[in-house]
């Protein structure tokens, strides 16, 4: 009876530990992509962060995430603005400046197998993506759900801190935010992407993220 009991507690423990967050680096995984030959940001990677600045600029940096990611349901980081962009519609294409962007890329698991080392170009155009867009900046209430102009019905902008400057710390659920955008269904988290966008108001961007976990 002791054994069983031993057992029994032990199996407990083992089943309700929590989840352990596991980092994701800034580093050189990351990639840049330009959308414009005269026009890109300036990341600085330093492993446990990025810092972004933006002169009326926009870009994108991305990295793919190892399967060991794929399974994930939620994330945490921190970020702060020093110098923003003025609110914006985030609806609205050619007009949606923001200060910081973070994107969570999903694939069904047999496309994500399919396209292991993709670009960034090839997952955002293809038609079995979805992303989760999560955003500091416009002018819009937290918490809104907003469709992308440049995604359509793969992307969904999240914005958890309108327009301005400070420092912030952020915990998504991914599960809930991808079933309540996309209707729910297996998905893999594939990789991640940040930008700051400030060409269409011409403004400047000094910004930062550190200490992004995902599990």
């Amino acid at each position: 009876m002791m054994r069983l009991i031993a057992t029994a507690a032990t199996l407990l423990c083992l089943t309700s530990a929590p989840v352990v967050a596991a980092p994701v680096s800034f580093d050189g995984t990351w990639k840049t992509q330009k959308f414009s030959l005269f026009s890109s940001n300036t990341y600085g990677f330093n492993g446990g962060s990025v810092s972004v600045a933006s002169n009326g600029s926009v870009s994108l940096a991305y990295r793919p995430l190892p399967e060991s990611f794929w399974d994930a349901s939620s994330a945490t980081w921190s970020w702060s603005v020093e110098e923003g962009v003025p609110p914006t519609d985030l609806r609205q294409k050619g007009g949606d400046d923001r200060n910081l962007a973070l994107y969570f890329v999903f694939l069904p698991a047999a496309e994500a197998q399919a396209l292991k080392g993709a670009s960034v170009r090839q997952l955002l155009t293809n038609d079995a993506a979805r992303v989760l867009v999560y955003v500091w900046g416009g002018a819009h209430d937290r918490g809104a759900v907003l469709g992308s102009p440049y995604l359509g019905d793969r992307g969904r902008t999240i914005v958890l801190r309108g327009s301005g400057t400070g420092n912030a710390n952020e915990n998504v659920n991914l599960s809930r935010d991808y079933a309540n955008a996309f209707g729910g269904g297996g998905a893999a988290l594939v990789g991640l992407a940040l930008s700051g966008d400030s060409d269409d108001t011409d403004t400047s961007i000094r910004a930062s993220i550190s200490d992004l976990n995902i599990n």
